[in-house]
């Protein structure tokens, strides 16, 4: 085994170029954990993906995610991103729409289709319940992290705090969208802001000027990512919240978030939740995603 073959995917978007990056390794059970995070710090990508075999009965393949800097339990744009490239590659059993996933966090549920004159299409529903914990840190600190004035944080009675549908966030909301543009990250300053604390990134919202619209910048540099042009784990956190955070105890909401256009790499996510009973019963995402590239990558020795 002295090298594997990969493909490059463009995740959360129907055009080329845009949309968030994935790498996808095949045949990935042979590597050694070490391997794997030499490849993805290779690719240095957001995320990069090991396909092996899978762990549960049932599930199609088991999908190992890697940042540049380690491995994640759960990530959106691989899941979908790796959903898509399976069943372009015809190995999706015929007339199936759904597939299941191993992922650190357990099976995760996809949905597939694809329309005419269209890439693939996939849904995620996430492996874990939604969870929203406080958020009691600096409030002055968190906006000299974004570069803000701190009266351009909050919006609609929504304060910073803490969320998770497997990988947790501190998602805070601004009062317009035009301020994601102004702000200016201070990496070091996050660092030491999220130290020790149960969220390891940061996701900016505003709420666009049409019902359901969200837009949104994500930056996790423990991680080893600056920004995220695209962030499913992010979405569905945030769907999740505002879904525990909405009066109606009966409800299908559903959101359009914009990502990545400050970066030049416009995204579009499509997140719903489902509510019965004053509870959070399912948290999707969704997006199309792109073949963009593939080839071999030398194994390390």
């Amino acid at each position: 085994m002295s090298s594997l073959a990969f493909h490059t995917l463009d995740v959360f978007t129907e055009r080329a170029y845009s949309g968030n990056p994935l790498a996808v390794v095949l045949d990935a059970d042979g590597l050694k954990d070490w391997q794997m995070q030499r490849i993805a710090s290779e690719f240095n990508l957001s995320e990069t993906v090991f396909v092996c075999k899978p762990r549960t009965p049932g599930a199609l393949a088991t999908a190992r995610i890697f940042t540049p800097a380690r491995e994640l339990p759960f990530a959106g744009h691989p899941t979908v991103g790796c959903a898509c490239l399976l069943a372009d590659l015809g190995l999706v059993p015929a007339g199936d729409a759904r597939l299941v996933l191993d992922e650190g966090v357990g099976p995760v549920a996809v949905e597939l289709r694809q329309e005419a004159g269209k890439p693939w299409f996939a849904q995620l529903t996430a492996a874990v319940a939604p969870e929203t914990r406080p958020w009691d840190g600096d409030f002055a600190e968190l906006a000299a992290v974004l570069g803000l004035a701190p009266e351009a944080l909050g919006g609609e009675a929504e304060v910073p705090r803490q969320a998770s549908c497997g990988n947790p966030f501190l998602i805070v909301p601004l009062k317009q969208p035009e301020l994601l543009a102004a702000i200016s990250f201070d990496a070091q300053r996050a660092r030491a802001l999220l130290a020790g604390g149960w969220a390891h990134a940061i996701h900016v919202y505003a709420r666009g000027y049409e019902d359901g619209e969200l837009r949104a910048r994500m930056f996790a540099p423990d991680l080893g990512v600056a920004e995220d042009p695209a962030t499913g784990s992010a979405a569905v956190a945030l769907a999740g919240a505002l879904a525990l955070e909405a009066p109606q105890p009966e409800a299908d909401l559903r959101w359009t978030i914009q990502q990545g256009v400050e970066m030049g790499r416009p995204s579009q996510l499509y997140a719903e939740a489902s509510k019965r009973g004053g509870k959070v019963i399912a948290v999707r995402v969704g997006g199309y995603a792109v073949r963009i590239s593939e080839g071999c990558i030398r194994v390390p020795a």
